[in-house]
């Protein structure tokens, strides 16, 4: 029977390269690209048939930073398709970063030069913005739009004798120190991105706890330092030109250092060909690159425990609610 799998932000970086990872292993899958500009999504859609003529690959409209396109995209599947096997959570937003250059330049030629390229621990501040919707936008996109989706998808996700993965990408910024049950949202702090990350860390969790019984798995991705749109944006262009020679040369020496959007989605790729009900909740699958240019997935330890997973989901359902309302 023909699966479906769903990719938010599926029209360039990660997004796109895992995608055509799946339709070189499996052509016979039907594909959604959830995308916010379906102009983009279009040329994404051109550029797979290309490569895979006979592929099935559709669009789909999604601003996950926006809850009325979330609402409206979710039934949009509904209405399409009888149940979704892979929802792949890769949308996300990084605004305005900004980089402290003392700290940069300190930790250049320091011991731990490779710890602070492959996390940016201490290096990164963005400015947040606040969405039509009263959210705060990183908030928005990177976490609760997506979680929203995935209750909204339930009935398609949780079908009797089905299994279905919810697979997130996170990264490794993903910090327990800048997140506040206190402030989910972070409001008050200047790492939106990594507070985040951490919170996707903790409702997959949640998500594995609560819902295992039902069918719907949930699984979290650190695809490494890749180099995209998003990657690009935190520097000026003059400045990746000086550092890609130090970055391909600390590659030989580090694993995370996955560079290619190829790269950074075998996790992603590797997750498509696992049973799910075997793979441990409280680990996060990291795309790896030797020195030698050879991709691999290693599974690591998460940061997290079950009571504050449990509460963040609890205040998510909470906002949930709020929203709606206001709705």
């Amino acid at each position: 029977m023909e699966r479906l799998v769903i990719v938010t932000g599926a029209n360039s970086g990660i997004g796109l390269a895992l995608c055509e990872r799946l339709l070189t292993g499996d052509s016979g899958l039907r594909l959604c690209l959830a995308c916010r500009n379906l102009q983009r999504a279009e040329a994404a859609r051109s550029a797979l048939l290309t490569s895979h003529p006979s592929a099935h690959v559709d669009l789909l409209q999604l601003d996950v930073g926006s809850v009325k396109s979330v609402l409206s995209a979710a039934h949009e599947i509904k209405v399409r398709y009888s149940k979704v096997d892979f929802l792949y959570l890769n949308a996300g937003i990084m605004p305005n970063p900004k980089v402290d250059f003392k700290a940069f330049f300190r930790g250049l030629f320091s011991k731990n030069v490779i710890h602070m390229f492959a996390t940016a621990d201490g290096l990164l501040t963005q400015q947040d913005h606040v969405t039509s919707d009263g959210l705060q936008g990183v908030f928005a996109t990177n976490l609760f739009g997506h979680f929203l989706l995935i209750r909204e998808l339930e009935p398609l996700l949780c079908q009797s004798n089905h299994t279905s993965s919810v697979i997130w990408t996170s990264s490794s910024n993903a910090r327990r120190s800048a997140f506040s049950l206190e402030d989910i949202q972070h409001k008050e702090g200047k790492e939106p991105y990594s507070s985040s990350k951490y919170a996707s860390d903790l409702l997959s969790l949640a998500l594995n706890q609560r819902m295992n019984r039902q069918g719907l798995y949930s699984s979290v991705v650190c695809p490494g330092m890749v180099m995209t749109n998003l990657t690009y944006g935190i520097l000026p262009p003059f400045f990746w030109t000086l550092i890609m020679p130090v970055m391909w040369l600390i590659r030989i020496f580090t694993n995370t250092f996955t560079i290619t959007p190829y790269n950074g989605a075998e996790a992603l790729h590797w997750l498509f060909l696992q049973k799910p009900q075997f793979l441990d909740p409280r680990s996060k699958y990291h795309s790896l690159t030797s020195g030698l240019g050879k991709n691999y997935t290693q599974p690591q330890k998460m940061d997290v425990d079950d009571s504050l997973s449990e509460n963040l989901y609890l205040e998510l359902i909470k906002l949930e609610k709020e929203i709606k309302k206001d709705l």
